[in-house]
């Protein structure tokens, strides 16, 4: 990860600071939708009040029973805050493309709309703006439960506001504030595709695969209209409309992952039902964009010479590229002599929330980002490697 810098303890513990400076609160829901401008907003334990998750001395109530907790394990709030802050990340980008694409109502305000690139996405599932629309809602309320869980249990929350410093689009339709994320630059590893099609190789082993999208691993390309200048020439704008259907499984099948991964290293139980009951989502989300990606139209950008080819036919076609084929084909798991199964993979533990990282950083979703970013981002990593099942 080239350009992540891995920095000392005291300035990782310096980052985490400066991340965290002034509150014991999180950013709310609806201030991270506002943007920058409108501040950090405490979001204590009085909202959990009502929940499933009682309060700061860390009652929870399940149906007429009750369970005290202690404090979370050191391994356990890595975990969580590592999560944390992976779901902030995808409520930035996501929120990016509702303004743009999606559906702005009082459960995901905030842009306007552009109907030339919406009409674009749209050619690929009618349903696409309640798609983009429920996908980023589901974010917003990941990051923001994991952040007030970690509060209710005596963790730290984690938050990315101090690191909003990346520029939006400028096309009609965005709002002009400062992001997390940058969808104006992607390289998009497209080889999940094929991994999913694969009946005898598992990256857990391993083992290689080849991209569905070559082009799209040759690059940086603009998921979203860096202004209304990308609205045309039309080939053009459909060659974004078809990175944005790329690109959204490429990060949903990360989480897919990553919920799986991280899980087998958390200590109590109630954090391994979270862990458990978020993480199917996220699976959910995959295969929904999994099944839009094959129907993006093979088509070349006139602009940069980006190609979307063909996946049925030569040189592409057969198992591995058939764009009807959505469900997880089965494959080796655990050990070569076991019979294949279908399954999430990779499910590897070790290294896993590095992993993430360095994939996000590959994607180009966080390009531009400061040196503290990348390593307040590691610290976090590091830490939630480190957690172990017992410890």
């Amino acid at each position: 990860m080239s350009n992540v810098s891995s920095g000392s303890t005291g300035e990782s513990k310096q980052a985490d600071t400066l991340a965290e400076d002034g509150s014991n609160g999180v950013t709310s829901r609806r201030s991270f939708l506002a943007g920058a401008g409108g501040g950090v907003a405490a979001v204590g334990v009085g909202l959990l009040v009502d929940s499933p998750v009682a309060s700061a001395h860390g009652r929870i109530r399940h149906g007429e029973s009750h369970r005290r907790h202690g404090r979370l394990t050191r391994g356990d709030e890595a975990i969580l805050r590592f999560v944390a802050a992976a779901e902030t990340l995808e409520a930035d980008f996501w929120q990016q493309y509702n303004e743009l694409a999606g559906i702005q109502d009082s459960e995901v305000p905030g842009g306007s709309g552009n109907p030339t690139y919406a009409a674009a996405l749209a050619t690929l599932d009618d349903d696409m703006a309640q798609y983009i629309h429920d996908n980023t809602d589901d974010e917003i309320t990941h990051f923001t439960f994991l952040n007030a869980y970690l509060e209710s249990r005596g963790g730290r929350p984690v938050d990315l506001e101090p690191f909003r410093t990346l520029p939006s689009s400028t096309a009609t339709g965005a709002q002009q504030i400062k992001r997390l994320t940058n969808l104006m630059q992607l390289t998009v590893d497209t080889t999940w595709y094929t991994r999913y099609r694969s009946d005898n190789k598992n990256p857990d082993f391993g083992d290689s695969f080849p991209p569905a999208v070559p082009g799209l691993l040759q690059g940086q390309f603009p998921a979203i209209p860096r202004s209304d200048a990308d609205l045309t020439p039309s080939d053009h704008l459909t060659a974004i409309a078809n990175t944005a259907a790329w690109h959204f499984p490429t990060i949903e099948q990360g989480g897919n992952s990553l919920y799986p991964q991280l899980a087998q290293r958390a200590t109590d139980a109630e954090v391994l039902r979270v862990l458990l009951s978020i993480g199917p989502t996220e699976t959910m989300h995959f295969q929904t964009w999994h099944d839009i990606a094959g129907d993006a139209p093979p088509i070349t950008d006139p602009t940069n010479g980006l190609v979307f080819p063909d996946l049925n036919s030569p040189p592409f076609g057969g198992e591995l590229f058939q764009t009807n084929l959505i469900m997880p084909e089965p494959t080796i798991f655990l050990s070569r002599k076991l019979p294949i199964v279908s399954i999430i993979r990779p499910t590897e533990t070790q290294g896993a929330a590095m992993g993430a990282l360095q994939f996000l950083t590959a994607d180009g979703l966080i390009r531009g980002q400061s040196q503290d970013f990348f390593r307040f981002m590691e610290e976090l990593a590091r830490n939630a490697d480190r957690a172990q099942r017992f410890g």
